[in-house]
């Protein structure tokens, strides 16, 4: 009991702290500059200020949605999800692993062990590549990063219109019975373990948050790298692009412009803390909300790391329809929201 309640103060003071420096990010950005003699009416004073502002203030929320995260994994650990996973059939099972991909912790690269088990537990493929494509695309860093930058309108948004991209994408790859092309060794793994996979026992909350503290430093600790450069690429695009400059290239009324960013985007390799920097930026300066949504998306869910670790259990033309149809997909999301939006 002593350690629950010392566990539970610590976690109420250290959300207090956060509330209380998150709140003061924008005043002490704006003191800064000005303390080296800046002023944001300059293309590197704004620079500046847009940097110093972002950089904790993405670091922040990261912090605490991986947190949370991280204690949502002790509920819904890997054993859990597959075993959820295993014998559903398309359709219903195609929108339960889309959904699952939200909640569940998982990067691009992190899940294809996952698309692994998830054969070798009998889940029809079409079914697991819904989950492999909605866990990196659809995660709550992204969701959460969109809230905070862009409001809860962008954020339900950009969820439902990623569900629907992985669950339609399951669905054709599915139909395709696409299965011998997947490489011989998984292959025969395939249904080799039955659906009853162990569940993790139950955790008491002092484990659940130590377990959260740990998603942190490892998350975090991986990321952060990308955070910065993500938002100084942001910030020099907020500083010195002309305002507009965007909108002749990204803007909706160009028509070329969604698939030319995905093209783009694919055979890039970022996440979501390093990508929404650059897409806030960018859409400050006039580039449309459905270009830039389908230039985050290609480079989240179609990474060139994912796509070699891919090559080691999927042959080169299952690759090519998975990322034809998800390209395809992310497109058509592009044109929704600018048609929308």
């Amino acid at each position: 009991m002593n350690q629950s309640v010392r566990w539970w103060g610590g976690f109420l003071l250290a959300a207090l702290l956060w509330v209380f420096v998150y709140g003061q990010l924008e005043g002490f950005a704006e003191v800064l500059v000005s303390s080296v003699g800046l002023s944001r009416a300059l293309p590197f004073g704004e620079a500046l200020y847009f940097f110093i502002y972002e950089v904790p203030k993405v670091l922040l929320l990261l912090t605490a949605v991986v947190f949370v995260m991280g204690v949502v994994h002790t509920f819904v650990s890997p054993e859990r999800t597959r075993a959820m996973l295993s014998g559903r059939k398309r359709g219903a099972g195609n929108m339960l692993a889309a959904a699952l991909g939200i909640v569940t912790p998982f990067c691009s690269c992190s899940a294809v062990p996952l698309f692994i088990g998830f054969l070798q537990a009998g889940v029809p493929l079409g079914v697991t590549f819904s989950f492999l494509i909605s866990a990196p695309m659809v995660n709550e860093v992204a969701l959460a990063l969109l809230f905070g930058m862009f409001g809860w309108k962008v954020a339900l948004l950009y969820m439902f219109m990623g569900l629907a991209v992985a669950v339609l994408s399951g669905m054709v790859i599915g139909r395709m019975n696409m299965e011998r092309h997947l490489e011989e060794w998984v292959q025969k793994l395939q249904g080799s373990a039955g659906p009853g996979s162990a569940v993790p026992l139950a955790m008491v909350w002092p484990g659940r948050m130590r377990e959260g503290l740990v998603h942190v430093k490892e998350i975090v600790g991986r990321v952060w790298v990308f955070i910065v450069l993500g938002v100084g690429l942001g910030a020099g695009i907020h500083g010195y692009v002309p305002e507009n400059f965007m909108a002749s290239l990204m803007g909706r009324e160009v028509w070329w412009s969604v698939p030319a960013a995905v093209l783009i985007g694919v055979p890039m390799y970022s996440n979501a803390a390093g990508i929404i920097p650059v897409v806030q930026a960018l859409l400050g300066k006039g580039a449309a909300l459905g270009t830039v949504m389908a230039f985050m998306m290609s480079v989240i869910a179609l990474s060139a790391p994912e796509m070699i670790i891919l090559r080691k259990v999927l042959r080169p033309r299952l690759i090519a329809v998975f990322a034809g149809v998800v390209a395809s997909g992310i497109m058509l999301v592009g044109f929704v929201f600018n048609l929308v939006l």
